[in-house]
């Protein structure tokens, strides 16, 4: 089976075409494709924010919407099923929001550089993952990246930190003082006054809960959306979902492209989602937890994984690491690529995007 990927290039080369084939079959990256075991048809990718498309109508299959997790969760299914997937965000959002003072995660926080806290088992392997993640992305991804978020209030204050301010924070951020301890499911920050954020792979954990939920009550073809994440099932129609890319220069509603997938992931972290403009500089919510401030270089990447939880914090993690070291890493993956728009609206992609 062959794929086809159209990227439609950015400002003046928004023009042109790009035709890439990927041939399945084959084991090596280059020939590979992340649309699982039955994405057929022409795949047409371009970065940024991920938006769902309208698809034929379809009785069996309906659409809603809820606000969960800070973000609009939109799930089409049979009716029937809508509850269960929302039911599984909420339970995530419970167990592992930072901002909610019941949740454990905030139980761990206060107890920073006091005590170990034993806490779900969901969660517990979460952070496991997080900190392989940490180690893999060499600190690009940093669960602890929440000891910087009393910095930057994306509020319309417009605040822009002291350097001062920003040093003196740093070191609550390493995800190397984070202690795990399989044998009682506790974790320690010790660190005193870090801080737990999960806001980079919570909402991938809970679409692989979601699908892995609802393919356990037999559902083949649903699509559910979280933001800059989307995970397709099965078909629409007996066809691959199409799911439109937005341009991240015009509105939310304008496309670079369609892509047509089933059984996979696709996120997308980008520099206009959350961001102010203070003296002709843009302060964007994707902070690089080494220097304190808005990582620079990159305007968007997006990730194509079967694993959704990879894929939400990869995408945020090589947005960090800049388009050179990001595609170092994401070759050396075999289970995940990766496409780059950078500051000058240049496209980078790893080997499995091959023209």
């Amino acid at each position: 089976m062959k794929y086809v990927l159209a990227i439609l290039g950015l400002g003046v080369a928004c023009a042109i075409w790009m035709v890439i084939q990927l041939w399945t079959g084959s084991k090596s990256k280059k020939d590979r494709w992340r649309g699982g075991g039955g994405c057929g048809g022409h795949v047409i990718l371009f970065a940024a924010f991920v938006s769902t498309l309208g698809c034929e109508n379809n009785t069996e299959l309906t659409q809603s919407t809820k606000n969960i997790m800070g973000t609009p969760i939109s799930v089409t299914a049979p009716t029937g099923m809508h509850a269960t997937v929302f039911e599984v965000f909420r339970q995530v959002d419970k167990d592992m929001s930072e901002w909610k003072p019941e949740s454990p995660l905030t139980i761990v926080n206060q107890n920073a550089g006091v005590a170990a806290v034993q806490v779900p088992a969901d969660l517990f392997q979460t952070l496991k993952k997080s900190i392989e993640i940490a180690q893999l992305t060499s600190g690009a991804f940093d669960p602890t990246w929440a000891s910087l978020w009393k910095l930057w209030k994306f509020d319309g204050r417009n605040t822009v930190p002291t350097k001062a301010q920003v040093e003196a924070l740093l070191p609550q951020v390493d995800w190397k003082k984070v202690e795990l301890d399989e044998l009682t499911n506790t974790v320690f920050l010790t660190e005193p006054s870090s801080m737990l954020g999960l806001g980079g792979i919570a909402k991938g954990v809970a679409l692989d809960k979601a699908r892995d939920t609802l393919v356990a009550q037999g559902l083949k073809d649903f699509m559910i959306v979280a933001g800059g994440q989307v995970l397709v099932h099965g078909s629409k129609n007996g066809k691959p979902w199409r799911v439109g890319i937005r341009d991240p220069e015009k509105e939310q509603t304008d496309y670079f492209a369609v892509l047509e997938l089933t059984d996979t992931c696709v996120s997308t972290s980008g520099n206009y989602e959350k961001f102010f403009m203070k003296d002709g500089i843009r302060y964007h919510h994707i902070i690089d937890s080494k220097t304190g401030y808005p990582a620079r270089g990159v305007k968007s990447v997006t990730v194509i994984s079967q694993d959704a939880t990879l894929a939400d914090a990869l995408s945020t993690a090589l947005f960090v690491m800049g388009v050179e070291d990001g595609i170092t890493l994401i070759e050396s993956l075999s289970n995940a690529e990766a496409l780059f728009i950078d500051e000058s609206n240049a496209v980078h992609q790893s080997s499995g995007f091959t023209f």
